[in-house]
């Protein structure tokens, strides 16, 4: 294979994480070779830092394998997390329009590749096609529903409660009675990343489920068995 020829295998592998991307959704094809053009695609063993907060944005990210740990650190050095970002995700977008930097911090949970979009580069791009800049705000306005969604899950009083949720909103139906199986496409550690708590908190949330009868764990499928009887325990949990 010679070097051209290895070139447009590069160049085809970012299209189709670009195609995979709910930010591009819509976009046609030549666009997004266009786009794929400018991107630079970065390699992170587990525990590499992408950015951390403060630092002068060089563009946005999209997660081509692996997952990213989106995060702040609070004053007592606790780390919050904001968002687990996997395979097909973008994140900093925001960082396009300001001047400010990266507002929290980026950190591999294992070994991953992302692709940069360098702010510059991209910037110029939608200068030279308007079209594609008006198709994007189309996308972004999605994108940003999606996070605001996010964002309602992880204010839910506690552990137990995400967890209902997060289980329950992949139910088909959730005042079903029959059982749902629910394969777990990350580890149980970038789950509880994921719901804003620790290994051990979700680990002991689990266990809870399961004494409870609410659910069966075998490897990573977790069973609900009664997706009604979870639902109601979500109620109870809200107040309603």
């Amino acid at each position: 294979m010679n070097s051209d020829q290895l070139s447009e295998l590069k160049l085809a592998a970012i299209v189709n994480t670009l195609r995979a991307c709910q930010l591009f959704v819509g976009v046609p094809v030549a666009d997004l070779k266009h786009i794929a053009a400018i991107a630079i695609l970065k390699s992170l063993r587990k525990g590499d830092y992408l950015f951390h907060e403060g630092e002068p944005s060089r563009g946005f990210y999209i997660v081509q394998q692996g997952t990213i740990n989106v995060h702040r650190v609070g004053a007592g050095g606790k780390e919050q997390v904001i968002h687990v970002f996997r395979a097909g995700e973008s994140f900093a977008e925001a960082t396009l329009a300001t001047g400010t930097g990266y507002p929290a911090d980026a950190r591999a949970l294992e070994s991953s590749q992302v692709l940069l979009m360098q702010k510059e580069d991209f910037l110029a791009l939608l200068r030279r096609q308007p079209e594609l800049a008006l198709r994007m705000i189309g996308s972004i306005s999605q994108h940003l529903r999606a996070l605001v969604g996010l964002l309602d899950d992880l204010t839910l009083k506690d552990v137990e409660t995400r967890l209902a949720n997060w289980l329950l909103k992949r139910c088909p139906q959730a005042e079903g009675a029959a059982p749902v199986r629910i394969e777990l496409s990350m580890t149980k550690r970038v789950l509880a990343a994921e719901l804003g708590t620790v290994s051990e908190t979700f680990s002991r949330t689990l266990a809870k489920f399961r004494e409870q009868g609410l659910i069966t764990v075998k490897g990573k499928t977790v069973t609900v068995v009664s997706p009604a009887r979870l639902a109601a325990l979500l109620r109870q949990n809200l107040g309603e």
